[in-house]
């Protein structure tokens, strides 16, 4: 344990003086009676309220001491912690492209997907998850991490417009966005890998084909689920990601073909999403993935230790004043 505010533990000094007055000089300020002689009361017995007069003056120095070392701000060590939970190493590779702001899906693909996948993770606490993002080039948002919130953070501050406005390359590289998620992956000690690729149109950029970038997840032994979303025929695309003054019908052209072929080749499976429930439905799906045994290393901070003693102190001054204010309560 350590101290933020030290140098209000020099209070404590304080203490000694007062157990010097109270031992020397409190005995005279008591009232006294003279008395012819005192030898009729030489065995006689003192009152349980004599014996227990003392308990004032330490009930007023713990409230004095503990209240000294709150305002000294006790707090723990930060620490690492060795734990072994049940999970698995995932990684999202999702969909960014311009397309994924059309509105078959409400309030349009993207935010949909974002919205499941923050359920997703929030359901698997255990899971090591990462998160890539692919459009005309790929690259990830987040490596694998057990630190759920700053993941869920990442996921949030995806843009929807990330492609239209051309923070990235926009098209649907679905091939580097697997190879990607894959790259986090090759290095995993987990029993169960596995990549969730989520794309509503495709391939037609890249330099690595989605067949080549299958073969590679199937040689490292990682599963690849496949996610098509959007409606069939038409979607409604909004003047944000057209730059015209009206909706746009943007047809929908996933290529289901492709993605049965990247599942069927590492043992995974393709799914079909039309609309929000059933999207959430496929992740549901995927959750009941298996699962094995992972080694985490958890970082602890520290934290203020400062409420039991406040407690004591406060505790200790009412009891003080109760008992004699009523038990050892003086006349005059």
């Amino acid at each position: 344990m350590e101290f933020a505010n030290k140098e209000y533990l020099f209070l404590l000094v304080l203490v000694i003086p007062y157990i010097i007055w109270y031992a020397m000089y409190r005995k005279k300020s008591e009232p006294t009676m003279r008395m012819s002689d005192t030898f009729a009361f030489r065995y006689a017995p003192r009152s349980w309220r004599v014996t227990l007069m003392p308990i004032l003056p330490v009930l007023r120095i713990v409230a004095f001491v503990a209240l000294v070392v709150a305002l000294a701000r006790p707090q723990t060590h930060n620490s690492w912690k060795n734990q072994t939970v049940e999970g698995i190493d995932i990684m999202l590779a999702m969909d960014v492209s311009t397309s994924m702001l059309a509105e078959d899906l409400k309030p349009n693909r993207m935010e949909a997907a974002k919205k499941v996948a923050s359920d997703f993770i929030i359901g698997r606490p255990d899971d090591n998850i990462g998160l890539s993002i692919f459009a005309g080039e790929a690259f990830t948002q987040c490596p694998m991490t057990i630190d759920h919130a700053s993941l869920l953070s990442l996921l949030h501050n995806v843009r929807t417009d990330i492609a239209a406005r051309g923070l990235i390359e926009d098209g649907t590289a679905i091939g580097m966005g697997l190879v990607n998620a894959v790259s986090r992956l090759k290095d995993s000690k987990a029993k169960s890998r596995v990549v969730i690729l989520l794309t509503d149109g495709s391939n037609n950029r890249g330099d690595i084909s989605p067949m080549t970038a299958a073969e590679i997840a199937k040689s490292l032994g990682i599963r690849v689920y496949t996610v098509g979303v959007g409606t069939t025929g038409n979607a409604p695309l909004p003047p944000s990601a057209t730059g015209l003054p009206q909706y746009v019908n943007l047809p929908v052209e996933i290529d289901e073909q492709t993605l049965k072929g990247i599942a069927a080749t590492t043992d995974g499976d393709f799914y079909r999403a039309k609309n929000n429930k059933e999207l959430k439905h496929i992740y549901a799906e995927i959750d009941k993935l298996e699962k094995s045994k992972l080694n985490v290393k958890q970082f602890s901070r520290r934290y203020e230790a400062y409420q039991p003693l406040a407690a004591i102190a406060i505790l200790s001054l009412l009891l003080e004043i109760l008992l004699r204010i009523t038990v050892f309560r003086r006349i005059p």
